[in-house]
């Protein structure tokens, strides 16, 4: 047996993933009981995996209370497909206008690939303040003509979050939650679609999550590719295709772990909160040494963005930090600095170690 640690992963993604679930999956990867065989090997046509399919929808309607009216589906292709998928099926065809609220750098990918599709009207643009906030509800609204109003509701790279999700009206509002999807409790009626790649939160790369509302696939127009319409994905309920089995047997191990050991959203919002603010005090308190990138109001409570003086002491940060079992704290490659996600399974003892490191860094290398 080896002595080698698990680090602490504060990777963006693909993330930590709770050590119950992966001890349980461990086991399921020798044998699946009564299969006789691993569950990577189990046909997606069986009896077995379709329980299991079952059990992870119903453990995601639980923890969303979610009305009959919402499909819950899973597709490949992660959120950048459902960039397009989005445009596609809401947009095409319609002779409307497509709202995109710019929070960031996923929300801009989003926006490019829905102008292949028709035409996009940006009602409010973070750049000017180098995506360092969310807006406020006074400061945009739809168009008259809006197919439907887009968000990121967690913008990983810059690290700022919507507190409140935003009131579309009666324009439809399509969401992409990929990194706090299950984070917290949100109010589903608000939504028209929502949309999240399972590496975050939910478990593995592999499987995307989207929860579209029953009404939409009304004006979805016809001629597209069958793996692209969401009524494919309805009709065979996520069972057009050979799905990601293993993705989405992880996933409803997570959701329920979400459920039975944490207690639900609410108890996984004061959790992750506790998280986030931990860290957020120990960049306040710093005196300047650590600088947050994001307004205080609009600050993530998954994605925890910040500053040193320069390139260099920021590498010397990542660096020694990895010396110390905290991997994955370098910034995204388009913005730099650093990035410590703290996503569902990191453990709250990972934050402390980190807050820790942080201070004897700073007392080390801090000018007197």
């Amino acid at each position: 047996m080896s002595d080698e640690r698990r680090i602490f992963n504060f990777s963006a993604g693909p993330a930590t993933l709770p050590l119950p679930v992966l001890e349980e999956a461990r086991r399921d990867g020798i044998l699946l009981p009564g299969e006789g065989a691993s569950v990577y090997e189990i046909s997606h046509r069986s009896a077995r995996f379709q329980s299991i399919l079952d059990d992870t929808v119903a453990t995601i309607r639980e923890l969303l209370q979610l009305p009959d009216r919402y499909h819950v589906l899973f597709l490949a292709g992660g959120a950048s497909l459902q960039f397009s998928m989005v445009a596609m099926n809401l947009l095409r065809d319609t002779n409307r206008t497509a709202n995109y609220v710019l929070t960031g750098s996923w929300g801009k990918k989003a926006r490019r690939e829905a102008e292949r599709e028709g035409k996009v009207d940006v009602v409010w643009d973070g750049a000017s303040e180098n995506y360092a906030r969310v807006p406020t509800e006074d400061e945009w609204r739809a168009s008259d003509d809006a197919a439907y109003v887009h968000v990121t509701s967690n913008e990983t790279i810059e690290g700022v979050q919507f507190s409140e999700v935003p009131d579309a009206g009666a324009i439809p509002l399509v969401c992409d939650a990929s990194s706090e999807f299950l984070s917290r409790p949100i109010d589903v009626d608000r939504y028209a679609l929502i949309y999240a790649g399972a590496q975050k939160n939910l478990g593995p790369a592999g499987v995307t999550l989207v929860i579209l509302r029953d009404d939409l696939t009304e004006g979805i127009p016809e001629g597209l590719p069958s793996m692209l319409d969401y009524r494919t994905w309805v009709k065979s309920g996520s069972l057009y295709n050979t799905p990601p089995v293993f993705a989405i047997y992880m996933t409803g191990l997570v959701a329920r772990w979400i459920r039975d050991d944490v207690g639900g959203l609410e108890a996984m919002a004061k959790r992750n909160r506790a998280k986030a603010e931990r860290l957020y005090e120990a960049i306040d308190a710093s005196d300047g040494f650590y600088r947050g990138h994001a307004h205080p109001e609009s600050r993530s409570k998954m994605n925890v963005t910040f500053r040193l003086q320069d390139a260099d002491l920021e590498s010397a940060f990542v660096a020694d930090a990895a010396q110390r079992g905290l991997a994955g704290l370098k910034g995204h490659r388009s913005v730099g600095g650093i990035r410590a996600s703290v996503y569902n399974a990191m453990e709250p003892a990972g934050v402390d170690e980190l807050v820790a490191f942080m201070n004897e860094f700073r007392l080390a290398r801090q000018p007197a």
